[in-house]
């Protein structure tokens, strides 16, 4: 098995890492770069946008033709985790969730000439995007078959009514993915549709509180009273929704491991600085012994995920859905960045505790990374049949 990285790949890594280091890391140390909200203000936004653009750092994976810089998932996996050095480092090259996953399965599925209007402008970064899919109570979350939102046809458009929340990203984009039901049947009920945010029919009903700091846009409960959508404007035939989700779901899972593991690098990295500083009993912190378990532990379990994160990435290469691969990679990695931060946290003291460092920033954004993109103890349960119906070759290499 060869893990070396190819030489584009390598050269893409090294100067997203230069870039991270030079321009962003800088602005974490300023309240003012932030907006209420906790993530990058937009001013500071557009002024690194431009600058990533010009040294060829927009977009990478997303294909040449559409203007990004055509990575594999191989090479997404390494240059992701680069970009997440900072918590600010992935919408700046616009490879960002919830964008990056709409991209990457609108590129997938949408018509060509479609493209130009509904997919072309997010990879350009004119607009953002959102997928509105999870309900309130007892509508769809982890189980899609409990849609309540409705879609019905209406000549040759559809007309919807429902609810979503947590939709994250909503306030502000301005083209949404919005999966909806349009029959009974368990398999084939679910319909997925582009709808702009200029069009009558649906609203935001409000920004819900969250705990930790928060993406551009948010994470919202819009309602539907009649949306009425054009046919043309439907994604895969009528009854794929189920389809598009698993889809648009699997490779975004995988780039948040991605993400997640820059996070988890950064948070060692920082109490690595302080521990090989700090005194402690007339001896440095990193040269006591139960410190140095502390750091080997969690360094430990970063590599693990890197490697359950790479090896879903090649899957995918390989043409295969990697379903089984991603799932364990998202439970391990939502696990590690818990654990890396909170290491880091306890092992820089109050320091850690405050906001003199990003840490406690990634503390409280990592608690969403056991429930985003299904909660850890459905991926366990998806392992769990897998186990059951393959057996031995559970643990094979190869792609299937």
């Amino acid at each position: 098995m060869d893990f070396s990285l190819p030489e584009e790949v390598e050269n893409y890594r090294n100067k997203l890492r230069e870039f991270v280091q030079q321009n962003i890391l800088p602005l974490e140390n300023d309240q003012s770069n932030f907006d209420k909200h906790e993530m990058i203000s937009e001013e500071a936004l557009e002024i690194l946008r431009r600058k990533a653009k010009q040294e060829g750092l927009w977009a990478l994976q997303m294909s040449t033709e559409l203007g990004g810089g055509g990575l594999n998932n191989v090479g997404m996996a390494a240059c992701y985790e680069e970009m997440a050095r900072s918590p600010f480092g992935p919408v700046v090259f616009n490879s960002a969730a919830p964008d990056d996953g709409n991209m990457m399965v609108l590129d997938k599925i949408l018509a060509d000439h479609l493209k130009p209007e509904w997919l072309q402008p997010i990879i350009d970064g004119k607009v953002r995007s959102s997928i509105a899919m999870t309900e309130p109570m007892p509508g769809a979350g982890s189980d899609p078959s409990a849609m309540l939102t409705t879609a019905t046809k209406d000549g040759n458009s559809w007309k919807i009514y429902g609810k979503k929340h947590y939709i994250t990203g909503a306030q502000g984009a301005g083209i949404f993915i919005l999966i909806a039901k349009t029959s009974e049947d368990k398999r084939k009920g679910l319909t997925a549709f582009l709808f702009k945010s200029d069009q009558p029919g649906w609203k935001i009903d409000r920004r819900i509180p969250i705990m930790g700091p928060e993406e551009h846009g948010g994470h919202c409960e819009i309602s539907f009273d009649g949306l009425q959508i054009p046919d043309e404007h439907r994604l895969l035939e009528v009854g794929d929704g189920l389809k598009v989700t698993q889809m648009r779901l699997g490779r975004a899972r995988l780039t948040h491991c991605m993400r997640w593991l820059g996070m988890s690098k950064r948070a060692l990295e920082v109490a690595s600085e302080y521990i090989q500083e700090r005194e402690s009993f007339g001896e440095k912190l990193i040269d006591h012994e139960g410190v140095q378990w502390m750091i080997g532990e969690a360094a430990m379990e970063i590599q693990i995920g890197r490697l359950l994160t790479m090896h879903a990435a090649w899957m995918i290469d390989q043409g295969d859905f990697a379903r089984k691969e991603i799932s364990m990679a998202k439970v391990q990695v939502a696990d590690t960045l818990q654990k890396a931060v909170d290491t880091a946290i306890q092992l820089c003291g109050a320091r850690g505790y405050s906001k003199d460092t990003i840490l406690e920033w990634i503390y409280r954004y990592s608690r969403q990374a056991r429930l985003v993109d299904g909660a850890s103890e459905v991926h366990k349960m998806v392992l769990s049949k897998f186990h059951a119906n393959e057996g031995s070759t559970f643990w094979s290499w190869g792609a299937s």
